[in-house]
């Protein structure tokens, strides 16, 4: 596995390669708050190491290796964040920045017992998949709260952000992963959502119906 700091960027090209397996310098430099000349320079060590093709002026792309590379780093990232809420008893609004720390533990036998003790878990606290040791990712095919209509039934199954301040407002209206959730009313005007679970009635504005990853319940 790489350094610390190699880790770092290799788990910032698996989130902004996800949807599309490019992405610019520039976005790279941005999302990590790296200057463009230092980016410049360790993707011409990652295109050595053959973990990215990569050109002058054009966008850079993840190889295969740097893919596999890449999932290992966010693999370690959320084993440690599920072993910190479920054995640990860690909110799930917790774990992310002692994860980034465990994340950088060179040693493949730690993380394979955290697996094993955990009973081999598919997804993270927030419902993002965890890549197996060979790097390959089961991706589900949830759709947004806010594609639905009134009266459907839905669980809550991920979240596509799992920032501070959504986690915290969930908290806040006792809103967890594998809550059922009704659709009651939507607003005309600004889509804002009113929902019933848990036997209580909660207003989710258009921002949060984006953000919760949802399965129809077959009527």
């Amino acid at each position: 596995m790489g350094t610390l700091s190699e880790e770092n960027y290799l788990k910032a090209l698996f989130y902004l390669t996800n949807e599309k397996n490019q992405v610019s310098v520039n976005e790279l430099s941005l999302f990590l708050h790296i200057k463009m000349p230092s980016v410049n320079s360790m993707m011409k060590k990652f295109s050595v190491k053959n973990w990215v093709n990569y050109e002058s002026y054009k966008p850079l792309t993840l190889t295969r290796e740097g893919k596999k590379m890449a999932a290992q780093v966010v693999r370690k990232h959320r084993l440690t964040e599920m072993f910190l809420v479920e054995k640990m008893n860690f909110g799930w609004e917790e774990v992310h920045e002692i994860a980034e720390q465990i994340e950088h533990i060179q040693s493949e036998v730690f993380f394979d017992k955290i697996d094993e003790i955990l009973n081999f878990p598919k997804t993270d606290p927030h419902g993002s998949p965890i890549p197996d040791k060979k790097g390959k990712i089961i991706f589900q095919e949830y759709k947004k709260l806010s594609s639905f209509s009134l009266g459907d039934e839905v669980v809550l199954k991920a979240l596509s952000d799992s920032s501070q301040n959504l986690l915290n407002s969930l908290n806040e209206k006792k809103l967890s992963l594998g809550t059922s959730i009704k659709i009651m009313n939507i607003d005309a005007c600004d889509r804002t959502f009113e929902v019933k679970y848990l036997e209580k009635n909660e207003f989710l504005s258009p921002v949060v119906t984006e953000k919760l990853l949802v399965e129809k319940i077959s009527s």
